[in-house]
């Protein structure tokens, strides 16, 4: 192939686009003898970009078509496929491809390369594979001013859209980065696109986390990438981790490309955005979502919207398998948790729960399979007092394998104290780590990989009332969140920075309110603050550990500041942040509590008006956002939990006399009641199996809870080895 040596001999002079020739120097030297693969569909302008791309960073293009195929075959692309037919022709395809060679070029794929899978390995070791995600109306208009009216395996009754469907497929398969492209973007927009997605493939040391409590200037050297902060959960100096230069943007025509995809595909194009992919590779990523938001949700849409009243709409995340929202991440972190495990390690994954991430996480890690299994365990504290009889059966239920839950006499508040102590002790973890060969990490909403796949469904609900006309994109919305750890509402702050327009996130308290008064005043005050029981436990919550995080967004990263503040809450049980960062709080969040005669009126009068049962915790969201909320724009309640895991106080609501003891009878007597949502199978399950048998509770008490850490280790990992 002699054309290859005149290509390697051509060195286009730069044009003068925004990106610098310094960046273009050096993306060429990283790139070596690697290729670019330029992959997409029929119509997508693979080879218009190519050219550009090409001369951008002064390489040699390719176009399969017309340098590779046609030159093999001595005839046009066209007359072939016309002459042997699709399956055919896709083997001869394959075949010419397999025999080619080329090394530092951009090389434009045919839209069919991809479907065979030889010819693909061998070029995808060449380089890397953009696949070019382009809007199909764009490429339909295209096909038609080219008057291409068929294409490879357009078959008898099979259409150019049916066929770039089922295409998408392969391309995901295949690619190492997506450049995704909204309506109306033009060849030179795709081609600057391609450039950032090569520059972000080799710089992954841009995408690294720092500490909420780290100096900025001391941890600059630090290299800390997404599979690092997956495993350790908490940072060494006890802040939380976050990306060192914030989340990924993406622009209006960029999400409206996610108007009318899936949930999982909606998850996969944002994920793919905030993991690198260097720490999860495209298609494990897209593996374990697939896997994490199938048929274990109830729901085909995930987590839908519903209108509920005027201008308030329900975002029901309680369809996963334990019915709380906590499913949401909690069904992907445990895959993303053994993805990146290190070798010749087992971890215990500690949790502290006020009700609904114990059974989550339990559920998730529950999952794993194969020698995932074996290596990673889940031990689950919490509040035996705390919790629902609901939520203590589904966490009970788990009593063998690599999944355990252990009830204390003790608030949230201890499990979780008990557990930061326990990562905070060199003397605990290095002997668990010198006995047992066993490191201990976390899964709650203070491990990153917990909290990143909130976001997607705060973008979703904006995403589904885009869809559904309830707003054209770019009009405000606000969400109101049931809000303890604040790991829900950070997230829904994150997707806002991601593009989201969300105007207010709201965080709605019972009782225990402390999140509103600091919102309020600035002031967070534990000082002989009792922590007080209610019927929404999930928020039973008085330290908010992602405060930090907010904190840290609040106030440009000033990790000094995030370390002495906490640093006065842990000996002080006290802080006070000053009057223009409590200015910026209020400009992000609202913040506002409810009684729980107020929670429990609201059950009734939803009810009463709608049909609709809510639980009680989005009983809290829909009192406060009536009292918060201008009407202005719509307003998304988060749905936290299914009503069922509450039945008593949602019993006590409603007015209902007579309630049986049963908690499979009473689930039975709330879904004939509600005309919507209806009984969640997975709960309903739990309970009948559950077959009223009790469990073990144990003292408050620091030093037997490291017991059951070693009993847990003993049992879990000594039994394999």
């Amino acid at each position: 192939m002699g054309f290859l040596n005149a290509l390697r001999a051509v060195r286009c002079r730069l044009s003068p686009f925004s990106t610098s020739k310094s960046w273009l120097s050096t993306e060429a030297s990283l790139l070596g003898d690697k290729n670019i693969l330029l992959m997409g569909a029929p119509g997508s302008g693979k080879t218009t970009v190519g050219r550009i791309v090409a001369h951008r960073l002064g390489l040699p293009v390719i176009d399969v078509d017309d340098d590779v195929l046609e030159t093999a075959w001595k005839m046009p692309v066209a007359a072939k496929l016309a002459a042997v037919g699709g399956e055919r022709f896709l083997e001869e395809e394959g075949q010419a491809l397999c025999s080619f060679s080329a090394s530092g070029c951009v090389v434009s794929l045919t839209g069919s390369n991809p479907l065979h899978a030889a010819a693909m390995q061998r070029l995808k070791e060449s380089g890397l594979v953009v696949y070019m995600d382009v809007d199909a109306e764009d490429i339909m208009q295209r096909l038609a001013s080219m008057k291409v009216n068929r294409i490879v395996g357009q078959e008898a009754g099979a259409s150019i859209r049916d066929i770039l469907r089922y295409r998408k497929q392969f391309y995901e398969r295949w690619l190492d980065v997506r450049v995704l492209c909204g309506a109306g973007v033009t060849a030179e927009e795709v081609a600057e696109k391609v450039l950032k997605a090569v520059e972000r493939y080799h710089n992954r040391a841009a995408e690294t986390f720092v500490s909420t409590r780290s100096d900025g200037a001391a941890s600059s050297n630090q290299k800390t990438h997404f599979s690092d902060v997956v495993i350790e959960g908490l940072a060494t100096d006890g802040g939380l981790y976050v990306p060192r230069n914030g989340f990924p943007s993406m622009d209006a025509r960029e999400w409206l490309r996610l108007a009318d995809m899936s949930y999982p595909e909606r998850a996969l194009v944002i994920m793919e955005k905030c993991i690198h992919p260097l720490d999860v590779s495209a298609l494990d990523l897209r593996s374990m979502i697939f896997k994490a938001y199938g048929s274990n949700f109830s729901s085909e849409a995930v987590a839908p919207v519903k209108h509920l009243i005027h201008n308030q709409y329900v975002q029901e995340l309680f369809h996963g398998p334990t019915a709380s929202f906590k499913d949401l991440a909690l069904q992907l972190m445990p895959q993303l948790f053994a993805h990146c495990l290190p070798q010749m390690c087992n971890y215990l994954v500690l949790v502290a729960t006020s009700g609904d991430t114990g059974s989550a996480v339990l559920s998730g890690f529950g999952s794993l399979g194969g020698t995932d299994m074996h290596r990673t365990g889940v031990l689950v504290f919490f509040p035996e007092e705390g919790v629902s009889e609901t939520q203590k059966i589904q966490m009970t239920s788990y009593r063998e394998g690599n999944a355990r839950a252990v009830s204390v006499m003790s608030d949230f508040d201890f499990c979780q104290r008990s557990i930061k102590r326990m990562f905070g002790e060199s003397g605990l973890t290095g002997h668990l780590a010198v006995e047992y060969g066993t490191v201990l990490s976390t899964a709650n909403s203070i491990n990153w990989a917990r909290l990143l796949p909130q976001v997607v469904y705060h973008s979703s609900a904006y995403l589904d009332l885009c869809r559904d006309g309830v707003i054209t994109f770019g009009e405000p919305i606000d969400v109101c969140i049931p809000s303890g750890n604040f790991g829900n509402a950070m997230s829904a702050v994150y997707a806002k920075q991601m593009g989201v327009p969300i105007r207010k996130v709201i965080c709605a308290s019972n009782h225990n309110r402390i999140i509103t008064d600091f919102i309020t005043t600035g002031e967070y005050d534990l000082r002989g603050r009792p922590l007080m029981t209610s019927s929404s436990p999930a928020i039973d919550i008085l330290k908010s550990s992602n405060l930090e995080r907010f904190i840290h967004h609040v106030s440009d990263g000033d990790g000094r500041l995030v370390n002495e503040l906490f640093t006065s809450l842990d000996r002080k049980q006290h802080f006070q942040v000053a009057e223009p960062l409590l200015s910026r709080m209020q400009q992000e969040v609202l913040a506002g509590w409810c009684s729980e005669d107020d929670c429990l009126a609201a059950i009734q009068s939803v009810h009463a008006q709608t049909g609709y049962l809510m639980d009680t915790h989005t009983a809290v969201a829909k009192v406060v956002a009536d009292r918060l909320q201008d009407g202005s724009c719509p307003v998304v309640l988060c749905s936290t939990a299914h009503y069922g895991k509450f039945a008593p106080a949602v019993f006590k609501a409603l007015g209902i006399q007579n309630v049986p003891e049963d908690p499979v009878e009473q689930l039975k007597q709330l879904g004939s009641t509600a005309s919507r949502p209806g009984i969640h199978r997975g709960v309903m399950q739990c309970l009948e199996e559950s077959g009223g048998k009790g469990h073990g509770v144990c003292r408050a008490d620091y030093g037997v809870l490291v017991e059951e850490v070693e009993s847990m280790i003993q049992d879990s990992f000594l039994k394999v080895m």
